[in-house]
């Protein structure tokens, strides 16, 4: 039997279900590799059970808060375990969509304005002049994301109800008109641009996750330099961010504006979502691998002090 290899799945973020699926793809072609396979359904005392067993590799397969934010990451270094995906900072920076923002613009890949403030102060009254989008500083799968129309009359007031989960500082940025692009880069190459049409008022959480939610195009339909672009782009932001292993930069490229279009850079996933209806191993397919030779990769790539 090969080398003992622990998935991490599930946990108790807003994205536990997509991570479920996750860690069952991670799982299946773990074992089609010939590893052991624990698969851990992520609780508070995750730590010890790690401690117990011991394994050879962890591969991470949490989403949202506590593992992509560098805190599952944490507990793995003190532990000394090799582990995939990006290391404690990465995580935390690509998490914090302000902090990021603040990174890309120094590192020269192009961002839309944006401000934070307070969820009272943003229900309030428009903090920015419509069309907006307000999201949570640091949630993923575009969960708690309200698009502002222009010419609307007010703020999103569900950010004031009492089980909101998107935390007190949310996110106020400039609405970018146009299309949904995305690159994933494996290790230092940039893959292939998909382009993610939904019929859909976004590209959000149902779109995402939904069977039929969303059309891939790939590659994507774009001019080959705006496409270059987008390629070189990811990689800045996934080197400039400082991450490892896998991670999936989108993009909203607006091509009815001067000649070449405004393309700008959303966000990082230091954790993209691997399951049968997702991006990453698509792209990863395009450019020749497998899904089973996407998770060896993984597992070798898996290192401490990320």
């Amino acid at each position: 039997m090969g080398r003992h290899v622990a998935v991490l799945k599930g946990g108790w973020s807003a994205e536990r279900e997509v991570s479920l699926k996750t860690g069952a793809y991670l799982a299946l072609h773990a074992r089609a590799n010939g590893y052991r396979v624990t698969e851990i359904d992520v609780d508070r005392n995750v730590g010890t059970v790690l401690a117990e067993l011991k394994p050879d590799v962890v591969l991470n397969g949490l989403h949202g808060r506590f593992g992509e934010d560098g805190t599952i990451q944490g507990i793995l270094e003190i532990l000394g375990l090799p582990y995939s995906h990006s290391g404690v900072l990465a995580s935390a920076l690509a998490m914090d969509k302000h902090q990021s923002k603040i990174i890309f613009k120094a590192a020269g890949v192009p961002v839309t304005h944006h401000v934070v403030a307070s969820r009272g102060d943003i229900a309030r009254e428009h903090v920015m002049k419509p069309p907006y989008v307000v999201k949570p500083v640091a949630e993923g799968s575009s969960v708690g994301i309200f698009i502002v129309a222009d010419g609307a009359s007010h703020p999103p007031q569900e950010i004031l109800r009492p089980d909101w989960r998107g935390g007190e500082e949310l996110m106020v940025e400039r609405f970018i008109p146009g299309r949904e692009l995305t690159c994933a880069v494996m290790g230092d190459v940039a893959l292939g641009v998909t382009e993610i049409v939904t019929d859909l008022h976004f590209y959000n959480y149902e779109a995402k996750y939904s069977e039929g939610g969303s059309r891939h195009v790939l590659p994507a339909d774009i001019p080959e330099g705006v496409y270059d672009r987008v390629q070189k782009l990811a990689l800045l932001a996934h080197q400039a961010l400082g991450c490892r292993g896998i991670s999936r930069a989108d993009f909203r490229y607006n091509d009815r504006v001067g000649e070449e279009g405004e393309l700008v850079c959303l966000e990082v996933n230091t954790q993209p979502g691997m399951t049968e209806t997702s991006l990453v191993p698509e792209l990863a397919e395009y450019a020749g691998h497998s899904g089973e030779e996407l998770v060896r990769w993984m597992v070798e790539d898996a290192t401490c002090q990320r």
